[in-house]
């Protein structure tokens, strides 16, 4: 599968109750002159108050302990609302593997929104944010993740899109899992 790091940059350990809402998720392929863009989008509402969501989104030396085929995440430096993470993960795909190393700075809108962009690391192009919406109805929150990816490992043409929208459900679900289950680890 096309690596679960690329869409988990931005998640951690715990927060409040999911709300059983329908998770949706997009993929498009865009061609760009000799390289393949995917525009991801995925999105699902949680019971779980804005600030509490946000403990998960950016507590990001905890996201290994669930996020699918994340080996490890830590923050390197911290200045103000911008952190720079690393991480290394796997990527698997029938019977190949490989080893993905990324290096991101996410510039932190407090309680909102998270901005996600590539140092350095197997990416042409990495680019997201992950945004949050109150849902006044439901004292909730609505989870919005969108992005950019070109790989610099190939991505098989015919099924990219499909392999990437399996990851993005995989890595959702799994956060939303983490929600559900409303445990808070110690740091």
């Amino acid at each position: 599968m096309f690596p679960r790091i690329l869409f988990c940059c931005f998640l951690a350990y715990s927060a409040p109750v999911l709300a059983q809402s329908r998770l949706e998720v997009t993929v498009r392929r865009v061609d760009l002159a000799d390289q393949h863009m995917f525009e991801v989008g995925s999105s699902g509402e949680v019971r779980a108050a804005p600030a509490a969501v946000w403990k998960v989104l950016t507590n990001y030396d905890r996201m290994a302990d669930f996020v699918p085929d994340l080996k490890t995440s830590k923050v390197l430096s911290r200045t103000g609302n911008k952190a720079i993470i690393e991480q290394f993960g796997v990527a698997s795909f029938l019977f190949i593997r490989r080893d993905i190393h990324l290096i991101v700075q996410a510039t932190e809108e407090a309680m909102t929104s998270i901005d996600i962009g590539l140092i350095t690391g197997d990416m042409r192009v990495y680019q997201c944010r992950w945004e949050l919406i109150p849902v006044p109805e439901t004292g909730g929150t609505r989870i919005v993740y969108s992005g950019k990816l070109v790989p610099k490992f190939y991505v098989p043409g015919m099924l990219g899109a499909n392999i990437i929208r399996s990851d993005i459900e995989h890595m959702m679900k799994a956060v939303l899992a983490r929600l559900e289950r409303g445990d808070t680890p110690a740091n």
